[in-house]
């Protein structure tokens, strides 16, 4: 028998606008997950004001946002649904009136806590992953700017669409803004921030 060798591809060089906004998006993770350095599961979980979000959380959160974002990419509308049960209108959703609440409004809530069982390591690999198929799309979608229609929603103007470049400068905004909340949970917390 004969060894046989195998040759690896180089991956194809980034253009300079994935590279550029990939490199943001990741700078903006950056700042994210630097103020939890150093924290526990307790810490991380911790409400140190008055809301009730928490570092670890907002980590979770985030990592939500962009994974759903992404496959509003490779999807379209069908990878962000947000339906109502039977004789539920967003208004009642929104007052806190709805006789039933759909899954998605449930699960986006939590997305903001730290359930029982939850880690912060663990948080972190699920953020880490998320990361890497990120990279994975931005390097593999043919045209940043191709574009699909935005699921029907009350926070969305009727027939707007968005571009994968779009999609992306929210994904970093989203990642940044959410950055400056955690700073402020942190220095809270115990006086640090991300720095």
């Amino acid at each position: 028998m004969t060894p046989t060798t195998t040759s690896a591809t180089p991956a194809t060089p980034l253009d300079a606008e994935r590279a550029d906004l990939l490199d943001a998006l990741a700078t903006a993770r950056r700042n994210l997950t630097g103020t939890v350095r150093g924290l526990d599961d307790e810490q991380a979980g911790a409400h140190p004001t008055v809301s009730a979000l928490c570092l670890g959380g907002l980590i979770k959160h985030v990592a939500s946002i962009e994974e759903g974002w992404l496959r509003f990419v490779l999807e379209g509308p069908s990878a962000m649904p947000y339906d109502l049960p039977d004789g539920v209108t967003w208004a009642d959703l929104a007052a806190g009136t709805a006789r039933e609440v759909p899954q998605w409004a449930i699960d986006h809530a939590n997305g903001f806590l730290m359930l029982p069982g939850e880690t912060l390591d663990g948080i972190l690999a699920r953020y880490e992953q998320v990361a890497a198929r990120t990279e994975e799309v931005v390097a593999a979608v043919p045209d940043l700017s191709a574009t699909h229609p935005l699921p029907r929603a009350p926070w969305h103007e009727p027939g707007a669409v968005r571009s994968v470049r779009r999609v992306l400068m929210h994904v970093i905004a989203e990642t940044a803004q959410h950055a400056g909340h955690a700073d402020i949970l942190r220095e809270t917390l115990d006086g640090q921030t991300s720095m």
